[in-house]
């Protein structure tokens, strides 16, 4: 196709397989780029030494076009008192698990700046694309990354996020909508969350922001890629479609928890890392579903809880205390290979443009 995206990138198709950090390996994003579209895999959760060993092993998989996505929030404000409180809180449960809760809370992912050791990283791997969530990274970063020729992206879910993005000089913002699983991309996650539907929120950027939009959060196939191209998006940006692909990293529970009827059920929670991110409607979602939003930490520090907690449970065979994201469209998933799935997509693409 010759729109924004694909010229800006060079790949057949406008659609970018979703960054998910802990879901997407170098495997499923080389099988979508080598597939015509844009594989991604993020290395917001990942130490300088795992960063390197991914781009490494994802440039052995694939020539073709690839997106790397890093995490830009806010470092957390500590409360001494509220994260004694949150510690405190979960002690029953770890102990109904028979291990101990953790000393402390701790800030296991850091974020993306002008000091990161991702950003050299980045720079040598030199991957067509780079994408940010949770924010946006100092001006000099995204000088440099455009200066070496990188397209850049960046996740906004509401107008005044897509205002920032445009004013930064990112090339192309990806408008996600209030159904996409995983974490929101919210800037500041203490101000209202819009909760603006793709459709409405990629309308009200386009309106708002001469900048060309990625749309992100419900989309399951190529019909719902031809509406969202027919409102105006110059591509799609897809996650929860891909988790059942054999090459993504979801453990065996989480895709049978995808398969499951009870799927259908999904929810937006803060309590499992600090962040609101849409979940399956699992065990953690309903130990926590009361809880004051005042309680909880701040990202990642609630999160460094939130792995111990799944992985004691897990320990004991029960795996509905995992970060089990999920988007609104998850029971139209499709367990094929990546590189089926795209060509699938496209397939349907083509019919619903046709039809």
């Amino acid at each position: 196709m010759d729109n924004p995206l694909c010229r800006a990138l060079q790949i057949a198709f406008p659609l970018i397989q979703a960054p998910m950090a802990g879901v997407s390996t170098p495997e499923l994003a080389a099988a979508v780029s080598n597939a015509g579209a844009l594989g991604s895999i993020s290395v917001g959760a990942s130490t300088p030494v795992q960063a390197s060993a991914m781009l490494s092993r994802l440039r052995q998989l694939t020539a073709a076009p690839v997106n790397v996505n890093l995490f830009c929030h806010a470092p957390p404000q500590r409360d001494a008192e509220r994260e004694r409180a949150w510690l405190a809180r979960f002690a029953p449960l770890f102990a109904q698990y028979g291990a101990p809760p953790p000393a402390t809370l701790t800030e296991i992912y850091p974020t993306f700046n002008a000091d990161s050791p991702l950003l050299e990283l980045l720079i040598d791997a030199a991957p067509a694309a780079v994408s940010f969530h949770f924010g946006l990274p100092e001006k000099a970063v995204i000088e440099r990354l455009k200066q070496q020729g990188l397209v850049t992206l960046a996740s906004a879910t509401s107008v005044d996020e897509a205002r920032q993005v445009a004013d930064a000089g990112i090339d192309f913002v990806v408008a996600q909508g209030f159904e996409a699983g995983g974490h929101r991309g919210i800037f500041d996650p203490e101000q209202a969350d819009a909760q603006m539907s793709t459709r409405t929120l990629l309308q009200a950027i386009l309106k708002a922001c001469d900048l060309p939009v990625i749309a992100a959060g419900g989309i399951m196939d190529g019909s719902d890629i031809a509406a969202m191209m027919r409102l105006g998006a110059a591509g799609v940006q897809l996650g929860t479609a891909f988790v059942l692909c054999p090459e993504s990293a979801a453990n065996a529970a989480w895709r049978a928890a995808l398969k499951n009827d009870a799927a259908a059920g999904t929810e937006m929670t803060a309590a499992i890392s600090g962040r609101p991110a849409r979940c399956l409607s699992n065990a953690f979602c309903r130990a926590t579903r009361d809880l004051p939003p005042a309680a909880i930490p701040a990202y990642p520090l609630t999160y460094s809880l939130g792995k111990a907690l799944a992985a004691a449970a897990t320990s004991q065979g029960e795996h509905g205390f995992d970060a089990q994201w999920a988007g609104q469209g998850v029971m139209r998933a499709r367990e094929m290979a990546a590189a089926e799935l795209v060509n699938t997509l496209i397939a349907e693409y083509r019919a619903a443009q046709q039809a």
